[in-house]
């Protein structure tokens, strides 16, 4: 009898952890659903700063992709997931990010954007808190949609908008060069 207990409760871990992906301290898992789409976790990365774990992102896509230019450039549906992994990481300074991100992503040349990169700064005026998750999801054809916490935010129209957000961290002077490397699986 505790041979049988002990294999079911065995099954039972083996089951809940399938399907999920770890990122250092981060669990994320290995397919998302946006609509119709299901996306797989292409690959992430944990950002530190003096050793301190701020926060990790993750790719998803419909196929695999260790190319950076292949991922900007594709019309695909695909979604960057960020975590919170520390209680450093405020809305204020992920909005910093965000500006510098896209001020770098467009070599200074944001007019074209600039009202819908106001919208989607708009998007993160609430508190931050660790374990918080953002999905940033590109939808062929139209733009991206904004999630915390699987709750829609907004809607942000043009596939140069999402040129431009994910090339914050997949572009040549991305955010974070771990967290790049990690996304296209080329780096662990």
């Amino acid at each position: 009898m505790n041979k049988t207990i002990t294999l079911v409760f065995i099954l039972m871990l083996s089951v809940t952890s399938f399907g999920q992906i770890r990122i250092d301290d981060i669990v994320v898992p290995e397919k998302l659903t946006f609509g119709e789409e299901e996306l797989t976790f292409n690959g992430g990365a944990m950002r530190k700063v003096l050793s301190f774990k701020t926060y990790s992102g993750a790719l998803y896509t419909k196929q695999k992709y260790n190319e950076d230019k292949k991922v900007l450039d594709s019309d695909e549906t695909m979604a960057i997931r960020l975590n919170i992994a520390s209680k450093k990481v405020t809305n204020e300074r992920m909005i910093k990010v965000f500006r510098k991100g896209f001020d770098d992503a467009m070599y200074g040349n944001t007019q074209s954007l600039d009202a819908r990169i106001e919208d989607f700064l708009k998007l993160f005026d609430s508190p931050m808190e660790i374990n918080d998750y953002y999905d940033l999801v590109y939808l062929k054809g139209q733009g991206i949609k904004t999630f915390k916490n699987g709750k829609e935010l907004g809607f942000i129209k043009g596939r140069d908008f999402k040129y431009a957000l994910f090339k914050i961290w997949l572009g040549h002077e991305p955010a974070c060069q771990i967290i790049k490397g990690g996304m296209l699986g080329i780096s662990k």
